[in-house]
């Protein structure tokens, strides 16, 4: 059965079989719009979470709060502006977040690790891999990995932008079966009119009218919002078949609420549990952990070659090259409407598809001075948004 097929009840009932759980917890749950830390509520979420772990259940920590706790010890009364004074509230921030996080759940006798990434851990592949068995070894020894952008020396080009995305993509990382983000909202509200608006108990996936819904760009102390919230809970619903659900951090109970199937927070159902959707180490990795440097635009044949015929991205059947990128790079390939087909790792730079984009592959040698390959995307490269994706 696909999960879409299931009642928002039976859903809730599913998620209490779930046994590796993220948790993301958002910034304004854990510190005031002071910076000063929210220490009864994350004890209180610290005493859920062991629960969890007490339960044989895995649990990994997404956490925010460093440039935050930072901002309060240096008495900044508002969030930096400028990027080395993010990272200078995020060195002072850190430390003193994971002394918080390590007193309260050595209080539960429970061992905790901190995990540090960036986007380019991700995305090298050898990091990639040594970041998952990592926190996969943690978890074997009953380790809680708290994990955290590392905000010290990540720059623009590196940056998750905010937790939300990097919760997601942890879910990728360790394949979990649920993730719940906690915020300061009691889910997505869908306006009535008046200034009035009501919680959306369930979605069956993340479509255009629930992003519609979605407002708020964070504040002062964090950068996300619903919107951004909607997307990774979309990366890790629909890509990653599990199932998600966005709560008010500060209501009494909470995680254990939602894992005891209560109608609370906004729960995301995916199209298909995990195990069905199970994707390639590596396609995965090429899909969701690379940013997009540029993208291809292809022509119709070439869309069904790729789509229907599993092959690989010739150079006759690109149309427009858009952006500035070196081979090797990821790049979105689009169709000509603009719907996004694929993503793949390009054996080609932008400058050189320019010259070939259009020409038979025997053609490539004269109009470059050398071949490198038949493909501007081989097909091992190339990951189909739709099928590979799991339909």
């Amino acid at each position: 059965m696909k999960t879409h097929d299931l009642s928002k009840q039976e859903a809730r009932v599913a998620i209490a079989k779930a046994m590796r759980v993220v948790v993301k917890i958002g910034s304004r749950v854990l510190v005031q719009a002071s910076g000063k830390p929210e220490t009864q509520q994350l004890k209180s979420l610290v005493k859920e979470i062991a629960s969890l772990s007490a339960q044989k259940r895995e649990v990994v920590i997404v956490t925010s709060g460093a440039i935050g706790t930072g901002m309060q010890a240096l008495d900044m009364r508002r969030r930096p502006g400028n990027l080395p004074e993010l990272q200078m509230a995020a060195a002072v921030g850190q430390s003193r977040l994971m002394n918080t996080y390590d007193q309260l759940f050595a209080a539960e006798k429970k061992v905790i690790g901190q995990v540090l990434l960036t986007h380019d851990d991700l995305k090298h592949r050898a990091r990639h891999l040594n970041a998952k068995n990592t926190v996969l070894t943690m978890l074997r020894a009953g380790v809680i990995p708290v994990i955290n952008e590392n905000d010290v020396v990540a720059v623009d080009e590196i940056r998750f932008g905010d937790n939300d995305l990097l919760a997601s993509l942890v879910v990728h990382l360790i394949k979990a079966d649920l993730l719940i983000m906690l915020s300061t909202t009691d889910g997505l509200r869908k306006p009535l009119g008046d200034g009035k608006s009501e919680r959306v108990s369930c979605l069956h996936g993340v479509s255009g009218d629930a992003l519609k819904y979605a407002h708020g760009k964070g504040g002062d102390i964090s950068t996300g919002g619903m919107a951004s919230k909607l997307e990774a809970a979309r990366m890790a619903a629909d890509t990653a078949g599990a199932f998600v659900v966005i709560a008010d951090g500060r209501e009494p109970g909470i995680i254990r609420k939602i894992i005891e199937g209560e109608d609370t927070g906004t729960l995301i159902i995916p199209a298909h549990k995990g195990d069905l959707r199970e994707i390639c180490g590596r396609k995965g990795w090429i899909a969701y952990f690379h940013k997009p440097k540029g993208a291809l635009v292809i022509d119709d044949g070439a869309c069904r070659a790729i789509e229907q015929g599993g092959k690989s991205l010739l150079p006759i059947g690109v149309k427009k090259v858009e952006g500035v990128f070196t081979s090797g790079a990821m790049v979105d390939v689009k169709s000509l409407s603009g719907r996004l087909v694929a993503r793949g790792l390009t054996s080609y730079s932008s400058r050189e598809i320019q010259v070939i984009r259009g020409c038979r592959t025997d053609e490539i040698a004269s109009k470059l001075g050398s071949k490198k390959d038949d493909e501007i995307i081989h097909r091992d490269n190339l990951v189909l948004m739709d099928s590979d994706m799991g339909g």
